[in-house]
């Protein structure tokens, strides 16, 4: 959006984005105010919204703990949010991997002590057929791997000093899809990502006892990696990054227990509600999408 767009354009863009998204926050005063001097600690890093969110994070006096596996552009992301005046700390690691998560939450306790804020945001998408997942069980080991196992792994390591310090705040970054009826060729994605939701609910009034809060943003479509090859969610309304960055910002600032859309509720009831229908309306969406070349060729979706 720039100055020079069309006041009518600019209003239908302010309404679709209420329509569809989590509310978000434009408010870096109140963001310097929740961070300044903290440490927060971003994975996912590298790319796409992790690396959103820390540029907004660094901007606002946070130090910022990066996780990625991609040291490269981790440790470029670093020099650049320090030479901008930043506090930011590259940590390479691959959080599949349980000597490497485990060495990780150690080295990273034993350096910066109990952490401010998490952000769990590091995932893996996959969107492909059922038949094309025969001789792929790899698809739901890296999915799990990543998605629910990975981020259990790290907080398992990270949360006894935050729980001791009795303060702190985890921001898991999850999708619409496991509040509302599971669409064809997800699955092995949302089971993931599904799965560390009802993870972390268990656990939340455990950690809210002793005085740590937790927040789950439910993102709706976001432009990233992960959707690009997936040609309809070109052209669906969505987020970029940065404007994403601001519902982990008011997730940060007003630290509510969950933000998603507000058509997600009714959603869920319906799925409830009106099992019949919603079951047609997913067999016609099956039969009437395909999987993208990527999937049909065994890549990412």
């Amino acid at each position: 959006m720039t100055n020079s767009e069309n006041p009518v354009v600019r209003a239908a863009r302010m309404t679709l984005d209420r329509a569809v998204n989590p509310p978000r926050s434009s408010d870096r005063k109140a963001l310097r105010r929740a961070v300044s001097g903290k440490t927060v600690l971003v994975t996912g890093a590298s790319f796409g919204l992790g690396e959103a969110v820390a540029r907004e994070l660094a901007a606002a006096d946070a130090t910022v703990l990066l996780v990625a596996r991609t040291a490269e552009r981790l440790e470029a992301l670093a020099a650049e949010l320090n030479s901008k005046g930043g506090r930011a700390f590259s940590y390479p690691a691959d959080l599949t991997d349980e000597v490497a998560a485990g060495e990780l939450a150690k080295t990273i306790t034993e350096r910066h002590g109990a952490l401010d804020v998490i952000v769990n945001n590091a995932g893996k998408s996959m969107r492909r057929s059922l038949h094309l997942q025969y001789d792929r069980f790899h698809d739901f080991e890296r999915t799990m791997g990543i998605n629910y196992l990975g981020p259990i792994r790290l907080l398992l390591g990270l949360l006894p000093p935050m729980r001791e310090a009795g303060r702190g705040q985890i921001i898991n970054i999850s999708t619409v899809g496991v509040r509302i009826a599971p669409g064809p060729r997800w699955g092995a994605y949302q089971a993931s990502k599904g799965a560390f939701d009802v993870w972390l609910r268990s656990v939340t009034p455990e950690l809210r006892a002793d005085g740590l809060t937790v927040t789950t943003a439910y993102m709706a479509l976001m432009y990233t990696r992960m959707s690009a090859p997936t040609p309809i969610m070109r052209v669906l309304p969505g987020l970029y990054p940065e404007e994403a960055a601001e519902i982990v910002a008011r997730a940060i600032v007003r630290r509510p227990r969950a933000l998603a859309p507000w058509w997600v509720w009714p959603a869920d009831v319906m799925s409830t509600a009106l099992p019949g229908p919603m079951a047609a309306f997913m067999r016609v969406w099956a039969r009437a999408t395909r999987d993208t070349e990527a999937a049909s060729a065994g890549g990412q979706r």
